[in-house]
């Protein structure tokens, strides 16, 4: 009995397996039917050619294209730098006005020359960051060098420029770097005009001063949950810092007569905001500042104060604006623009009257990571994708020519009159010329 059911059983497998060799030999025949279709058809398309080989149809597969670079148009567009292969990170001007810096994740950081912002072509000399790259660079205030913020090495790297006989520059880095001693990421470094100390900021609340070798002469704790913005005022005096909370910090760096570091003092706070704020800026002078908050606007403020007297600085404006996280904002050397971004496009402000002035839309293909305005307040640069882009600051021209003729209408002598009319037509003849070749 045994043995009948186990002879069944074996016939019923056997069947199976007959059935399924049949199916998949079907199955085969028709795909070399098909193949053979598409092989007479190829062939029939080439006249008397053989069929093509398997190479040849690799060969003959569609290569991906390249990615294109982002393309942007603007009446105040002056140029596009776009010598980068990576995305650039971080921007600088050199405080002389000849120079900026821009680095990128292709690990280079690029020294670009100013006076080649109107030309066809824009030279630019490259440095190396071995085996590493920059997300921030800041120039030395005699532009003899630059600093850079490391990204995996996590630390400052410094970079001589020396000038050649050609007039171009050569790049040596430092021997060393600086040790680690941040924990959170970076957001920001600096180097105080008066050469005296270096800045470097991150996310974790903690600020720390350097001394130009790379020792540690203090530590700031900002207390503000986490940092979202740091940096030196333009006269070397303060170190600021904003994040969560709904104020900016401002401290002095001081120093005794004879150069030597004696402390870190708070200075005074910037309140006013009703969230977090997301970065500021000061003018040359460093008696303005602006800044730009999740609440949806940005403030204008007199920090020209005496705080050691007490004395708070003045909220002189409060306009509001585009905000998206991380957005940034410029403030013109002369004071009279500010500039903030908004995802990938700019916003120009007047700060006289608050009034917006220019709307630059869909700038870079990416959210900007950069702005600022070059030292003479003529152009308005920023980043967020490979290219740099860089604008003419009509609007700050145009507040220029109002400023003058309204000192115009209170000239006291006649040689401060002819001189204020020629400042005028130069400032005209200037704004005439950006739109004359807009349209050309």
């Amino acid at each position: 009995m045994e043995l009948a059911a186990l002879i069944v059983v074996s016939i019923l497998i056997g069947a199976l397996i007959l059935l399924v060799s049949v199916a998949v030999g079907k199955r085969k025949g028709e795909i070399n039917e098909k193949t053979e279709q598409r092989e007479d058809t190829v062939v029939e398309e080439n006249g008397d050619k053989a069929p093509l080989s398997k190479k040849q149809r690799q060969q003959q597969r569609p290569r991906k294209e390249r990615t294109q670079q982002h393309t942007f148009s603007h009446p105040l567009l002056a140029s596009s730098l776009k010598s980068h292969s990576g995305n650039v990170t971080c921007l600088d001007f050199s405080s002389n006005g000849k120079y900026l810096a821009s680095c990128a994740d292709d690990r280079t950081v690029r020294i670009w020359s100013t006076k080649d912002f109107l030309e066809r072509d824009h030279r630019c000399l490259r440095a190396n960051v071995e085996l590493d790259h920059a997300t921030l660079v800041r120039f030395s205030p005699d532009s003899r060098a630059f600093i850079t913020w490391l990204a995996n090495g996590e630390t400052i790297r410094v970079f001589k420029m020396s000038k050649k006989e050609d007039g171009s520059f050569s790049f040596k880095a430092a021997p060393e770097d600086f040790p680690q001693k941040h924990k959170g990421n970076v957001i920001n470094i600096g180097i105080a005009e008066t050469g005296k100390f270096i800045m470097t900021a991150s996310t974790d609340t903690t600020i720390l001063i350097w001394d130009l070798k790379g020792d540690m002469l203090a530590s700031i704790n900002t207390n503000q949950m986490t940092n979202s913005y740091a940096a030196i005022s333009p006269c070397g005096r303060f170190v600021a810092s904003c994040g969560f909370t709904p104020d900016v910090k401002v401290w002095e760096v001081c120093f005794g007569k004879s150069g030597e570091f004696r402390e870190v003092v708070r200075a005074f706070d910037l309140k006013g905001h009703s969230a977090g704020v997301y970065s500021f800026a000061f003018s040359n002078d460093s008696r303005r500042m602006v800044t730009v908050s999740k609440d949806g606007t940005w403030k204008l403020w007199d920090t020209d104060v005496e705080y050691k007297k007490q004395q708070d600085p003045y909220l002189l404006r409060t306009v509001q604006c585009q905000v998206s996280e991380g957005s940034r904002i410029a403030l013109s050397p002369d004071a009279r623009v500010a500039a903030v971004s908004s995802g990938c496009s700019v916003a120009l402000f007047s700060t006289a009257t608050g009034e917006l002035e220019e709307e630059l839309h869909g700038v870079h293909s990416e959210e900007l990571t950069d702005l600022k305005f070059d030292i003479n307040s003529r152009f308005l640069v920023c980043s967020g994708d490979r290219a740099i882009r860089v604008f003419h600051n009509a609007p700050g021209y145009r507040a220029a020519i109002q400023d003058m003729q309204a000192m115009l209408k209170k000239a006291s002598n006649e040689a401060m009159r002819q001189r204020l009319q020629q400042q005028i037509q130069e400032a005209q003849s200037a704004l005439d010329s950006v739109f004359s070749t807009s349209k050309d």
